[in-house]
């Protein structure tokens, strides 16, 4: 795409205008677009604490799905699980300077073990302060690490490999659900090795988990590559990452990889006998998902009516809707969509079984058809009194709510014949979101641009500009320090270097000099 071209938007090319469920759209305004899905689906609610979340059963829902799936393939390849406290130990950070300084500004706390009354509030206890300040877990590297230098002590306990899931807490100044909050959900995974190779290896084999997690389960595209030296996580050798295009054109870190080195272990000593006799450091990694690739999720596949979830992730693939009104029918009605849920619950769809769910609640049957798009049930069936009669049922696909004319494409179907389609649908309903954001992601990626005027005009052209490869000659020191600063002044990041990207075969666009890769540029979350 040539820099200047507005955002191409695969799915939004429906020809004809529509009243749609949300108050506000995409185009009007993206972030208030994000956040009203997050009300109208029932995802999540403002906790009553600055940063913190509610999580409701459907967004929590969607996020056990994730668990279950990311765990079923962090355990596929050795990893055990288990689980660190909370609080960390100040003196624990000290020990590794680069670390604790990239975390310092977001540390919560504890210096008191105790409250008192006074004057009629609870305040700390001066008789109570801790010997020593706990911080409430950011991340786990310092803590494990401790762990893992009591438990490495000869070559023969190596690899440890191990993930936990659990919540942290980073104190940020600025939130948005699911995207960047005080608190959120994650797993941690945490690895020693007897060398660089293998260390290497387990940092790549993440990535890679993280990858195809993304684009199988959560139908979502996403660029692997190692990100600059300027973006490396505190105290990591390097940092890989999985970027995302989000449908206003921004980049979402969706995972990271870290090859530690041994930046770790020779703060916690983790020390090893090796086969030789002589007294090694072990090469660490760690490597985590969390609560963000829900937010990733809703501003890949979301649209105007709310949000759509990847049959994959979904906590039901199919909703049955009967249309109740108070009369002799409503018993026949119930029991007919009651064997449905039955049928579609017997079968398989990716080595599970489908999960379908009668809602019988007291409403509206339209009240709850539209609840359900806009929660982003991947199939929606609704069923009246002519429907048993006939044998049917109503099949509202959520990938593609509208016919040509905008009017709601409800098909009936024979009940027997959507039994038999149901997993094929659901599968193609999974396909077709990936394909959506897949193009999206191809269409919106400009490599043409060779220069800093180019690439500010790409960036300026458009409100919603997609991502630029360009050359990029890695540079280091004050060199990188100027680049990171122009990049900032256009409120612009480097994402990565794409593991599969073209070599290069220019000049820099920010120094000049012979590039060596090539980096994405975009705006990000």
């Amino acid at each position: 795409m040539p820099y200047g071209a507005p955002f191409l938007s695969v799915s939004s090319l429906r020809p004809d205008p529509v009243k749609h469920a949300l108050s506000v759209t995409r185009e009007q305004d993206f972030s208030a677009w994000y956040q009203a899905v997050i009300t109208e689906a029932d995802l999540a609610e403002e906790s009553g604490v600055r940063g913190c979340m509610v999580i409701r059963p459907w967004g929590y829902g969607i996020w056990e799905r994730i668990q279950k799936l990311l765990d079923e393939r962090i355990k596929a390849t050795g990893h055990e699980n288990c689980y660190f406290p909370l609080f960390i130990p100040l003196s624990y950070f000290e020990k590794e300077a680069e670390h604790v300084d990239g975390f310092a500004k977001e540390m919560a706390v504890v210096t008191h073990h105790r409250l008192i009354q006074k004057d009629g509030k609870l305040v700390p206890d001066p008789d109570a302060k801790l010997e020593e300040p706990l911080v409430v877990r950011p991340t786990s590297e310092t803590v494990i690490g401790a762990a893992f230098s009591r438990w490495v002590q000869s070559w023969r306990d190596l690899p440890v490999l191990i993930n936990q899931w659990a919540n942290v807490v980073r104190w940020e100044m600025r939130t948005r659900m699911f995207l960047r909050t005080t608190e959120f959900l994650w797993q941690e995974g945490h690895t020693a090795h007897a060398s660089v190779d293998e260390a290497l290896e387990e940092t790549m084999k993440m990535l890679e988990v993280y990858r195809s997690f993304a684009e199988e389960c959560v139908a979502m595209p996403v660029i692997a590559g190692e990100k600059p030296e300027n973006e490396r996580f505190p105290g990591a050798v390097a940092t890989y990452s999985i970027e995302a295009m989000m449908q206003d054109g921004k980049a979402l870190q969706a995972g990271t990889s870290h090859f530690l080195g041994t930046t770790f272990s020779a703060a916690q000593n983790i020390k090893f006998q090796n086969a030789e006799g002589q007294q090694e450091l072990a090469q660490t990694t760690s490597w985590g998902m969390s609560t963000r690739m829900i937010g990733g999720l809703i501003m890949v596949h979301g649209d105007d009516d709310g949000l759509r979830v990847p049959p994959r992730v979904a906590p039901y693939q199919i909703v049955v809707v009967p249309m109740l009104r108070d009369n002799d029918e409503d018993a026949a009605i119930v029991d007919y969509c009651t064997d449905l849920v039955s049928q579609l619950n017997a079968l398989d769809l990716f080595r599970e079984p489908v999960r379908a769910l009668l809602d019988k609640r007291p409403a509206k049957a339209a009240t709850k058809r539209w609840g359900w798009v806009k929660k982003g049930a991947p199939i929606v069936i609704e069923v009246g009194g002519r429907d048993v009669a006939g044998g049917n049922v109503s099949v509202i696909r959520r990938d593609r709510l509208y016919r040509e004319d905008g009017k709601l494409d409800s098909q009936i179907v024979a009940k027997a014949d959507f039994v038999a389609a149901a997993t094929s649908m659901l599968a193609d309903i999974q396909q077709a979101l990936f394909a959506d954001a897949k193009g999206r992601l191809d269409s919106n990626i400009d490599s043409s641009i060779s220069s800093l005027d180019a690439l500010k005009a790409y960036f300026d052209a458009s409100a919603k500009p997609g991502w630029a490869l360009v050359q990029w000659s890695k540079p280091t020191g004050d060199a990188l320090d100027k680049v990171v600063q122009w990049l900032k002044g256009e409120k612009l990041t480097l994402r990565n270097i794409p593991s599969d990207a073209a070599a290069a075969d220019g000049a820099c666009i920010f120094t000049g000099d012979t590039a060596v890769e090539r980096v994405l540029v975009g705006r990000s979350y």
